[in-house]
């Protein structure tokens, strides 16, 4: 490996654990103002980190590197890990008896945008607390990496490749200089953040869990002020704006922002939009008549506690407003294959993701077709436009290892003591980034408090695969990665 690429991954790590550290002051402010003694844990944290970080990146300064793939590889896993670290810290050293573990946990959680929790007692937290997880959700929603690309540009390191790693957009970028898309892509997050909190204000929140709530949903997150989450708020309004602005952000965002600032209707024809929202209907739609039928909750009601579960799932925004658990098996077994699913490509939702169900669709009806016709040419498409071999089998590629690591997650939760519903499901919302998984323990009225420290590491590094997509971690595996 380059050493030259080794100390440019370096100073640029550095210099975003040194924004990080700007941010922990915000909780330190909020706790200082509320009067809690954690107000100190963040600010001192802030300064360590802030210290090291400013150290590291003088000492490693020098000439930027040629952008290429193992620089983007390497890169992009080096920034995840930093700020799962960092986020760590102060929850770590607050006083609320998290082990390391626990607080790992959480902060990947957070940055990851799974939304699975280990802390009880949510409503009596310090108000920095809860602050500084909301934080990490919003920041891991831009995409750590999308951070970055304040800093990539001016070091002229390919920051649109980098970005593209991180998040697997599949179309073309919406604008061709990479700080007019950085510029759009931020003020329409921003917009998008603000627009939320006001909705959730004006729906019944309080000021304080309307910010965090909205930053968490924008960020398809899942963290909440609240240990019941939204069923806590116990208000239709409230569900009917989560579920919007959920579903709003599991779409593309090249695609938000060629609408909202550029005003073009032809983005959403997009035919991965088409597919999520045809499965979030229906599935939703399905849950409900299944939910009034069975449970006799009026249809309205029933409709809307689907619509919003099933949203959050899709989106992997980990929220709940109701133990759908309870409903029947049938909706078990919907919330569970949810879980697979999820969002559309270039949004901050997980999962395995709407685009990849057509290209295997199209595959695979090209190949049936190819069984009757050995000699004809029948391509893949994905729109108008044709899919090459590489990208097909890229897919397949990944499709398979993901059900892979889900096999081994699992098998490797059973061997730490866990029955078989918590162990599968359990692997599949850390790999999917969901948030709560299925059964009495990780449930959606239940948490992740009571997880063995082992076994937490090892949701911990379902986390991190699934938000990078798998391929950019595992890659790093492959001995020609490291050779010159």
């Amino acid at each position: 490996m380059n050493a030259n690429l080794l100390r440019s991954v370096i100073y640029i790590t550095a210099l975003c654990a040194l924004y990080l550290s700007t941010a922990m002051f915000l909780p330190a402010l909020v706790d200082l103002y509320y009067g809690h003694d954690d107000w100190q844990v963040f600010a001192m944290s802030g300064f360590l980190v802030g210290g090291l970080a400013a150290a590291a990146a003088l000492a490693t300064r020098g000439p930027p590197p040629v952008f290429n793939k193992r620089l983007g590889f390497l890169l992009v896993n080096v920034l995840w890990v930093m700020f799962s670290l960092v986020g760590a810290i102060p929850l770590f050293l607050a006083e609320h008896e998290l082990s390391f573990a626990q607080a790992l946990f959480e902060s990947i959680s957070g940055i990851t945008t799974t939304g699975s929790t280990v802390v009880v007692g949510l409503d009596t937290m310090p108000p920095g607390i809860l602050l500084w997880r909301s934080i990490l959700t919003w920041l891991g929603g831009i995409g750590i990496v999308g951070l970055g690309l304040f800093v990539l540009p001016f070091l002229k390191v390919g920051g649109m490749s980098i970005f593209k790693l991180e998040s697997s957009e599949t179309n073309d970028r919406p604008f061709a200089r990479l700080a007019s898309f950085t510029r759009a892509f931020l003020i329409v997050y921003v917009l998008l953040t603000i627009a939320c909190a006001v909705a959730y204000d004006i729906a019944g929140m309080s000021h304080f869990d309307a910010l965090n709530h909205a930053m968490s949903t924008i960020a398809t997150a899942g963290f909440s002020t609240h240990d019941m989450s939204f069923a806590y708020f116990d208000n239709t309004a409230i569900l009917l704006v989560g579920a919007i602005f959920l579903t709003l952000c599991s779409l593309p965002f090249s695609v938000i922002i060629l609408l909202a600032l550029r005003g073009r209707l032809d983005a959403v024809r997009d035919p991965q939009i088409a597919v999520f929202i045809g499965y979030l209907c229906a599935i939703s739609v399905a849950l409900a008549v299944y939910h009034h039928l069975k449970n006799g909750i009026e249809l309205d009601d029933a409709l809307i506690h689907a619509f919003f579960n099933m949203s959050s799932i899709l989106s992997t925004g980990g929220f709940a407003s109701d133990d759908y658990t309870l409903w029947g098996p049938f909706a078990v077994l919907l919330a569970f294959f949810a879980t697979f699913m999820g969002g559309c490509s270039g949004s901050t939702a997980g999962g395995i993701k709407a685009y990849r169900f057509v290209v295997m669709f199209n595959s695979a009806r090209a190949g049936l077709n190819k069984l009757i016709y050995p000699n004809a040419i029948y391509p893949v498409r994905y729109g108008a436009m044709t899919i090459d071999a590489e990208t097909q089998r890229g897919v397949f590629l990944f499709v398979s290892l993901y059900i892979f690591l889900w096999v081994i997650g699992s098998i490797g939760m059973t061997l730490f003591g866990y029955d078989i519903l918590t162990a599968t499901s359990s692997v599949i919302t850390a790999l999917s980034n969901v948030g709560p998984g299925i059964g009495p323990i990780i449930g959606p009225v239940g948490n992740f408090s009571t997880i063995s420290d082992p076994a937490l590491y090892l949701l911990c590094v379902m986390m991190l695969l699934g938000r990078l997509e798998v391929l950019t971690v595992l890659v790093l595996l492959t001995p020609v990665f490291w050779r010159h």
